[in-house]
């Protein structure tokens, strides 16, 4: 596990084929994927812990049904065969769990629109069901549905744990031989006639022959340092634990409310309100 590493006994490679940085999700996803395709020689650098960035408090949401390009339903379609399996192929859990996806509509205008996108994501093979008030109150019985006009339910969808996500995947990446050092900071990009020769850590330099900037927040900021403009800019998301709730179970749908940009989940007993 991460947190087991001692930097002590982890000697630096002074020069890698690949270099990547930032060890959160998209990082060790970056590293397992390019293994899996049979990549050698890959090192992955995170400047703390993995998952320290940005992973760790994502919400950990997992949806196929709600999209409208086949690009990104192929995506989503990928992630959920991925997770159901990436347990048994590293023997780290995931998290993951097939709680569905619940979309209200409270709003003509909604409905239309989530019957639309429905339709695209079965022609796609997502399966989506529209459901009546009724059966939204019975699957979520703390909700006042009385403005509910119906619900798209996506039962194949669901949530998982980013950290155990993205230890899993990490995990997967080291038995490919992939190499992971933590605490180790990239402060500059080495570059000859316009073309990335390394990197540049608080540790020493490597060479490399490709260097991946998965960075998370701090992208555009490695990005500059290799004078690439990532348009990118961190915000703030807000969100709400409450205490537990009698009626709250772990099997409960995530619920997203588009009309009011919230969606709902169960966590630890309670409910997690992200806005």
């Amino acid at each position: 596990m991460a947190g087991e590493i001692n930097l002590g006994q982890v000697e630096l490679p002074s020069r890698a084929h690949v270099v990547i940085i930032g060890g959160g999700v998209i990082g060790c996803s970056t590293a397992y994927h390019l293994a899996k395709m049979g990549w050698k020689d890959i090192l992955l650098v995170e400047q703390n812990q993995l998952t320290a960035g940005t992973t760790w408090h994502a919400a950990g949401l997992i949806e196929a049904g709600g999209f409208f390009d086949n690009t990104t339903i192929g995506m989503a379609q990928y992630t959920i065969e991925l997770y159901s399996r990436l347990e048994e192929e590293t023997g780290q859990a995931t998290g993951y769990n097939p709680v569905g996806m619940l979309e209200i509509a409270c709003t003509e205008s909604r409905l239309e629109g989530l019957r639309r996108i429905s339709a695209f994501c079965r022609n796609s093979g997502v399966e989506v069901e529209e459901i009546s008030p009724s059966e939204v109150q019975r699957l979520w019985p703390l909700m006042d549905a009385s403005d509910v006009l119906a619900g798209f339910l996506s039962p194949g969808d669901g949530r998982a744990n980013p950290v155990e996500v993205t230890m899993a995947l990490a995990q997967g990446a080291r038995q490919r031989g992939v190499k992971i050092i933590e605490e180790t900071k990239v402060i500059g990009i080495t570059q000859k006639k316009g073309v990335v020769t390394g990197v540049v850590t608080n540790r020493g330099e490597i060479k490399a022959e490709y260097v991946v900037n998965c960075a998370g927040m701090w992208a555009r900021e490695v990005g500059q340092m290799a004078g690439v403009d990532v348009p990118l800019q961190a915000a703030e998301h807000y969100y709400l634990i409450t205490e537990p709730i009698q009626e709250v179970s772990p099997d409960l749908p995530v619920l997203v409310d588009s009309d009011r940009y919230a969606y709902y989940r169960e966590e630890v007993g309670g409910l997690l309100l992200g806005v």
